[in-house]
């Protein structure tokens, strides 16, 4: 039972501070998977949404602190039934997520790795497993040093973690796990290679043989069967290759633009998902350094989720010289974690992407 006890511990405290590192290194994309939990089709938790940041703060700093905790033997009690809280709440959510095909990524380890919704539960079942075995096994869990070095040992994790969170949040996150990451192709990210696997399907054919109904299931072939055809249903059983980026669009009026956009070699793109919720004072620089690039010859469009209305008006606010068009909220999100942000395109390669805050480092040849 010690050496279980040993093994767990480890595997738990590791498996928390990672899973929490990742998601700290990217708070405001935690905070949008909340909001999915929170909508109304989901857990209907609406009065939650304007909390979402900093309940996704919160609850990853808790979550890497959980896992040095344990690891540390610091208050021991309280660890194990915050661990023992966190994973049974978090196993309801991954089973209703799975179960009901609500939210189809958990968001466990942010985009470092994605899971589907039953991998996500079988993850926190075999975790619920190791944390009882610590709940009852919890007087072999012996402490590291001394308690007040454990205290400071705490404290300074806790200070660490609201530095990278202060860092992130003002700047970008710290490594980009996503498909649009700098050097990244969106056209390659788009494409799907030539030998990708595609969807494998099971055909259920029901007939009419001999007065009783028999079904039959193939991979697509039509059954050699005497009988009258009654019904056909498809069934996936495997999906596809799906490329990194398949949301991506460019439009305005009614028109595409992205083949367009993507070949242009000198390009900027500002980002600004959702003008209901925008900084504002993003604008001032983001004027000033557009002003510049279309000075030196480059293309500058913005790319929102916002009415043509609305971003007609912030264009006229602050004088903006160039046209926002229109792109999928979500994927916006998932291009640059800053409303606004900055991007500069060659031929579709991201060159630069930056933080609204951080335009004064933006540089054009």
């Amino acid at each position: 039972m010690k050496i279980l006890v040993g093994i767990s511990r480890f595997i738990v405290g590791v498996l928390f501070i990672i899973s929490g590192l990742i998601k700290l290194n990217d708070p405001v994309g935690f905070s949008f998977k909340l909001k999915d939990y929170f909508a109304p089709e989901v857990l209907d938790l609406q009065f939650l949404v304007p909390f979402a940041l900093l309940i996704a703060i919160f609850v990853v700093i808790f979550e890497v602190l959980l896992g040095i905790a344990l690891l540390l033997g610091y208050l021991r009690r309280f660890t194990l039934w915050s661990l023992l809280l966190m994973i049974v709440f978090f196993t309801f959510l991954t089973f209703y997520s799975a179960y009901f095909n609500k939210v189809t990524d958990c968001g466990c380890f942010g985009d470092a790795i994605k899971l589907t919704p039953w991998e996500s539960f079988t993850k926190d079942v075999v975790l619920l497993v190791f944390i009882l075995i610590l709940f009852f096994g919890k007087k072999y869990i012996q402490p590291f040093f001394t308690r007040e070095i454990r205290s400071i040992l705490i404290f300074a994790s806790f200070i660490g973690c609201l530095a990278i969170t202060y860092y992130v949040l003002l700047h970008l996150p710290i490594i980009d796990f996503r498909p649009y990451k700098v050097g990244a192709n969106i056209s390659e990210g788009m494409s799907v290679p030539e030998d990708a696997p595609g969807p494998l399907y099971d055909y259920h054919w029901t007939f009419n043989i001999n007065g009783e109904e028999k079904t039959i299931t193939t991979n697509g072939d039509y059954p050699q069967v005497d009988g009258e055809l009654i019904n056909t249903e498809t069934e996936m059983i495997q999906e596809g290759y799906t490329p990194p980026i398949h949301d991506f669009s460019i439009e305005r009026d009614g028109e595409d633009f992205t083949t367009q956009f993507l070949e242009e070699e000198k390009l900027v793109v500002i980002v600004a998902y959702s003008l209901g919720n925008t900084e504002k004072e993003g604008f001032v620089p983001i004027k000033k350094i557009t002003d510049d690039a279309i000075a030196k010859g480059y293309r500058v469009i913005g790319l929102s989720a916002s009415s043509q209305e609305m971003t007609g008006l912030l264009v006229e606010r602050y004088n903006l010289d160039f046209k926002f068009y229109f792109c999928d909220e979500t994927t916006l999100k998932t291009i640059v974690r800053s409303n606004p942000g900055i991007l500069e395109l060659n031929r579709g390669t991201i060159k630069q992407k930056l933080h609204w805050g951080d335009a004064h480092k933006f540089k054009l040849p």
